[in-house]
């Protein structure tokens, strides 16, 4: 079976908008995560203003350290907004319609292929923002300085402002230990719940045989098709091993969100205790957020 390797797999005709928004996703993920994993914070500057309450300089120092970090704090949520948009429409090609779990990986590769970089990138983002306290912190500080302005009657001025109910969002958003993939799990759970025609099975058994075919990938490489052998053969690269790793634990995060008992349970379409095994035979440095994020 090929999944997720085949590179230069093209979408047909009846997949090409899906294709084409998927893809513009994509192509800004790779720039959020470069934005994200450059974010230094404003420890610095927050650390003076505390300390120095009455210091005027301190508080502008602070708050202008602060400003630019948030509105890339609220480009990074609006990015999460097309995330839950997109995420939808992929599954309803892979999920819907006459073939078999299988058959939709097996043919609709251009597809699968950007599903799993979803994965691969919320995985990604939810690591970085989990080893990054400075991100919190930065917005915390700038909602009390906000607060505190509008007691003193010196409100900020309008662009300097997020609207009240779109920092609400925000704070719920940044609040999470992984926060993209909470966005993704509630996606996933909403197409289930408005789908009513399309069986939950087609879902979770297109996600428990991505989870399979990741786990074999890693276990046994040498026995999937030639294209993944290929795929595979990269293993010694360490990110390439995480890729397949990242994808076959967001899915069964997934699985679990929308399967009626879950994926802990013997009854379940994949094998979560072999793919923890996977996991746990890599170095624990490299996939201890992965570990994390399953438990």
């Amino acid at each position: 079976m090929i999944i997720m390797c085949c590179t230069d797999a093209q979408p047909t005709e009846g997949e090409k908008d899906v294709y084409a928004a998927a893809q513009k996703v994509l192509h800004q993920s790779r720039e959020i995560l470069q934005d994200l994993q450059m974010y230094k914070g404003a420890v610095n500057e927050i650390r003076e203003a505390i300390t120095n309450p009455r210091s005027e300089i301190s508080q502008t120092r602070a708050w202008e350290a602060v400003l630019p970090l948030v509105f890339k704090l609220k480009h990074f949520y609006m990015f999460s907004q097309e995330i839950a948009d997109v995420v939808p429409r992929l599954l309803w090609q892979l999920c819907s319609g006459p073939m078999t779990p299988t058959q939709h990986l097996e043919t609709q590769q251009a597809l699968v292929k950007q599903f799993a970089e979803i994965l691969d990138f919320v995985l990604r983002f939810d690591d970085l923002k989990m080893t990054n306290p400075a991100i919190q912190n930065d917005f915390s500080y700038y909602r009390r300085t906000v607060s505190r302005l509008r007691l003193a009657n010196q409100d900020p001025l309008e662009e300097e402002e997020l609207p009240s109910e779109l920092a609400n969002r925000m704070s719920l958003f940044y609040a999470h230990a992984t926060p993209m993939l909470r966005v993704l799990s509630e996606a996933t759970s909403l197409f289930v719940t408005e789908h009513k025609e399309l069986p939950v099975e087609n879902t979770t058994e297109t996600l428990g045989t991505m989870a399979r075919v990741c786990q074999r990938m890693v276990e046994n490489p040498f026995n999937m098709c030639p294209w993944c052998r290929e795929f595979c053969s990269r293993f010694q690269n360490e990110e390439t091993l995480l890729f397949v790793l990242r994808v076959m634990v967001g899915v069964i995060i997934l699985y679990d969100h929308v399967h009626p008992v879950g994926a802990f349970v013997k009854s379940a379409h994949l094998d979560v205790k072999g793919s923890i095994r996977v996991l746990r035979d890599q170095p624990p440095t490299v996939v201890e957020g992965l570990l994390n994020a399953l438990r």
